[in-house]
């Protein structure tokens, strides 16, 4: 599973919320079109998120948290062999937040479609919205 570390000048519950919304995965995942919330869980968290990259690249994540250690981690929906699994986690520092992302591609996933989930361009991407808004 491949990590990537960086540090955001942000609080932690800012960059929880942030990444935890489904609505906002759109403004800042690159080539996402659109991002469905399918289940919530009791707590309003997202259990189950559809994703599509492009008409015919859908797949659905399914979530779970840790959330007094502000850990989320993510896994296919079913035995789909192009999709991802992997986990995000945001720690307090005295500059901030720092934010760690891991993530780890199916196998039968297409070199194109593991270019769109690099690790450290997402996590680009992500501080990049935080400072933006």
């Amino acid at each position: 599973m491949k990590r990537v570390r960086a540090l955001v000048a942000r609080p932690v519950e800012e960059c929880w919320r942030a990444f935890t919304d489904p609505a906002q995965l759109i403004e800042w995942v690159p080539g996402l079109r659109a991002a469905w919330l399918i289940e919530a869980n009791g707590d309003g968290l997202p259990r189950e998120v559809q994703f599509e990259f492009a008409k015919d690249f859908v797949y659905s994540l399914l979530y779970t948290y840790d959330a007094a250690d502000h850990v989320v981690r993510w896994e296919p929906r079913e035995a789909n062999h192009n999709a991802v699994r992997g986990f995000a986690q945001f720690a307090a520092t005295d500059e901030g937040t720092e934010v760690t992302y891991a993530l780890e591609h199916e196998t039968g996933r297409k070199a194109a479609e593991r270019a769109i989930d690099d690790p450290k361009l997402l996590v680009e991407a992500f501080v990049r919205f935080l400072y933006e808004r």
